[in-house]
C-alpha cells in the first residue's frame, strides 16, 4: 500500500503531500512549504523515507516553496514545468513525463489556466491526482495573474482532469473551508465554476469578475520561488530555533502558531505592539499582553526579559514581524512573530481579555 500524508500550512492554507513507495521507501514530496521544511524533514526521516523529489505544481504566489531548503537538508532533487521560467531546478517536467520513486510513479499532466506552467500530478493506477491551484475542492485557481487564463483553465479541468476515472480522488494545493479531497464524479457534477453543463463562456464570465486581491506575498513569493525557494545571500543550511514549535520564515524570522503559544502558558512574554485603541478593540487583547506601541519599541526595550522567551503579537503580524527584528537587534535571542497576528488568534479562538463587547 502506497505510504500517504497530506499535510497542511496554516497561514497558506497551503496542502502539501507526500507520497512514497513501501518496498524502496524512495519518496516525493508535492508543493512543499519554506516555512515547513523542517517539519517536512523531520517526517521523512522518521517514516524512514528517502525523498527523491519535490515536486511544484506551479510556481506560487502565496508562499515560498520549502523545495530548496529540503535539497539542503535531504539532498532531494527539485522538479517543476519546464514552462515556469524558474531557474535552478534539478529537472525540468513535460507534459506526459513519469516522476518515478522506488516501484511507484507519477504521470504528469500539463494543466495551464492559474499559470502556464501549472501541472497535475497523477498517481500510476490513476486513483489519485494532484490538482495545485488548478481545481479546487467545489471550486478553482484564480486566472487574474501570472499568465492566467479562463479559457485554458476550462480546457485543463475538462480534458486533462474530469477524463480521469470518476472514483479518482482529487487533491487540491488549498482549501480555506477545511476540506481535504474530492473525486472527479464529485465535480464533474458539483463544481460551480466548471461541472454539470457550465459553458466555456459561463467559466469566462465568472472568473472575470470575480475581484479578488492579490496574494499578500506575491511580491516575496514569485521572486523566491522562480529562484526554487533559495534565499537571496548566504544562507545557514541550518538554523537553530530559540525554542521548540517555532518555524523559520522566509523572511528569516521566527514564528510560532497560536496553538503554540497557548501551550507554553506563562513561560513566555507577550508582547502587543498595536496601538492603545487597537489594544482596547474589537480584537481586544491575549490575558498578560504587555501593550507596547511599535513606535516605542525601541525606547522601552528595557522593560522586557531578555532571558526569558518573548512572542510580539499585532493585528495581522505585519508589524509584529518588524517588533521581531528591532528586539533581534536590541540583543534578544529568544523572540518570535504570532503567525497571523490576532486576525489568526480570533480564528482560532484563542483567549481574550478586554475589547468592546
Amino acid at each position: 500500500m502506497l505510504i500517504f500524508r497530506q499535510l497542511f500550512d496554516p497561514p497558506s492554507s497551503t496542502y502539501s503531500y507526500l507520497l512514497a513507495d513501501p518496498t524502496t521507501h524512495d519518496a516525493v514530496l508535492i508543493d512543499p512549504v519554506f516555512e515547513q521544511a523542517r517539519r517536512d524533514a523531520t517526517l521523512v526521516q522518521e517514516l524512514g523515507l528517502r525523498l527523491r523529489w519535490t515536486l511544484e505544481t506551479h510556481v506560487h504566489a502565496d508562499h515560498v516553496t520549502g523545495g530548496w531548503q529540503l535539497r539542503q537538508r535531504l539532498g532531494s532533487g527539485f522538479a517543476l514545468s519546464a514552462r515556469s521560467g524558474a531557474s535552478g531546478a534539478d529537472r525540468y517536467l513535460q507534459d506526459g513525463e513519469q516522476v518515478a520513486f522506488g516501484q511507484r510513479h507519477l504521470e504528469v499532466r500539463s494543466t495551464p489556466g492559474h499559470t502556464d506552467g501549472c501541472l497535475t500530478f497523477v498517481i500510476d493506477d490513476q486513483s489519485m491526482a494532484f490538482t495545485g491551484d488548478c481545481l479546487l475542492v467545489r471550486g478553482s485557481g484564480r486566472t487574474d495573474f501570472q499568465q492566467g487564463s479562463p479559457e485554458a483553465m476550462y480546457r485543463s479541468v475538462r480534458e486533462r482532469i474530469f477524463t480521469l476515472p470518476p472514483g479518482c480522488l482529487l487533491y487540491p494545493g488549498h482549501d480555506y473551508r477545511g476540506m481535504t479531497v474530492t473525486t472527479v464524479a464529485e465535480e464533474r457534477r458539483l463544481n460551480p465554476r466548471l461541472g454539470g453543463a457550465i459553458s466555456l463562456p459561463d467559466f469566462r464570465g465568472t472568473m472575470e469578475h470575480l475581484a479578488l486581491p492579490h496574494p499578500k506575498k506575491i511580491d516575496v513569493a514569485v521572486p523566491a520561488n522562480l529562484r526554487c525557494g533559495q534565499p537571496q545571500g548566504d544562507e545557514p543550511d541550518e538554523v537553530s530555533p530559540p525554542w521548540p514549535g517555532l518555524n523559520f520564515t522566509f523572511g528569516g524570522i521566527w514564528e510560532i502558531q497560536p496553538y503554540g503559544l497557548e501551550e507554553m502558558g506563562a513561560e513566555v512574554q507577550i508582547v502587543d505592539v498595536r496601538e492603545p485603541d487597537e489594544f482596547n478593540g474589537m480584537l481586544a487583547h491575549i490575558p498578560r499582553a504587555v501593550l507596547i506601541p511599535l513606535g516605542q519599541l525601541q525606547q522601552r526595550a528595557g522593560e522586557l526579559d531578555k532571558t526569558r522567551p518573548l512572542v510580539a503579537v499585532c493585528r495581522s503580524g505585519a508589524r509584529s514581524a518588524q517588533a521581531v527584528t528591532l528586539l533581534q537587534k536590541q540583543g534578544f535571542t529568544q523572540v518570535a512573530n504570532l503567525s497571523g497576528g490576532m486576525l489568526r488568534w480570533h480564528a482560532d479562538g484563542g483567549a481574550l481579555e478586554g475589547g468592546i463587547a
